[in-house]
């Protein structure tokens, strides 16, 4: 089997065991498998700008608060979940286009300082405007969708809501990074200098860059609202913002199945080392770092090797 029929088969399969995986569980199981497929779709947006563009960017999770708080906005005074989705993922789409700008000018560890900075202040914001955001005390109350009449409310119901965004976003990365737009973004991430000498636009790819990316962390922001009900700017933080790169690299960037592993990874693996009591979360950094010595391209590519042994034997 190719490279190709493979990363189709681990998709098949992924999608195969996210159908599969919620029946039987709990609420909390659900709510965590909803969670992970929310993170995902926010982390295919930073492996966009990092993995297949080459820009460092530490302002997802400010991302996925802007698209959280319109969501929760928007919903509590009336507006419709399918309006306020596309407007979320519109407005971060716009700021993640002007945030993109200093990428013009700055590039590697300078860079993420500016998007460092950019999730201070949103935060700060989120945190300090009372009459916009309703400050620590946040936004409570926000409804779950109804389609077609029919409610979204119940755990199950919301989770496949969240697969199939998930599923839909994958199709939209997919269609990009196969695009003329994904070979210029690795153009653009292997070599600016020979991309700009090829007549491709640096000032356009690398603000689309951006932009896609912040508007998917918008539209699973814009869903994860519905999902806890209530909100407040404590998750915004730049931990988030840490957690999003860590699933992009732990899954393996700059390929469409690492976000899934990576988001499986941060968001499930510390609910499952919890039998560990008081040590879980250092069995948790203990693996994470054992993963990254053995293989720095992430959970994909220790996969990749294993099926290129595969292909040699006899």
């Amino acid at each position: 089997m190719n490279a190709q029929g493979f990363k189709r088969l681990a998709l098949a399969a992924i999608l195969a065991v996210a159908i599969l995986a919620p029946l039987g569980l709990k609420n909390y199981g659900v709510y965590l498998l909803s969670l992970w497929a929310l993170y995902a779709i926010a982390a295919q947006g930073l492996n966009l700008t990092l993995g297949y563009a080459g820009q460092i960017s530490l302002a997802q999770a400010a991302f996925f608060g802007i698209g959280a708080y319109i969501s929760a906005l928007a919903t509590t005074a009336g507006m419709s979940f399918w309006l306020a989705l596309p407007l979320a993922g519109l407005a971060c789409f716009i700021i993640g286009a002007l945030i993109g700008f200093p990428a013009l000018r700055v590039q590697h560890h300078y860079l993420a300082f500016v998007t460092l900075g950019f999730n201070v202040l949103v935060f700060l914001v989120l945190r300090n405007e009372e009459w916009l955001t309703g400050g620590t005390y946040g936004v409570a109350n926000i409804p779950r969708p109804a389609l077609f009449g029919l409610s979204l409310g119940g755990p199950l119901a919301f989770y496949y809501l969240c697969l199939a965004l998930l599923v839909l976003m994958t199709a939209m990365f997919w269609h990009i990074v196969r695009s003329p737009w994904g070979r210029a973004f690795a153009a653009l991430r292997d070599n600016p200098e020979r991309a700009a000498s090829l007549g491709i636009s640096i000032v356009t790819y690398t603000l689309l860059a951006f932009a896609i990316g912040s508007a998917a962390a918008g539209i699973a922001g814009a869903a994860f609202a519905p999902l806890v009900e209530y909100i407040d700017p404590t998750p915004f933080t730049l931990s988030l913002s840490l957690a999003f790169l860590l699933m992009v690299v732990v899954g393996g960037q700059g390929t469409l199945t690492g976000p899934f592993i990576g988001a499986a990874l941060v968001t499930l693996l510390p609910e499952w080392l919890r039998w560990t009591e008081g040590y879980y979360l250092m069995v948790y950094a203990l693996a994470v770092m054992v993963l990254m010595v053995v293989c720095p391209s992430g959970l994909t590519g220790l996969f990749d090797m294993a099926r290129r042994r595969w292909e040699r034997s006899p």
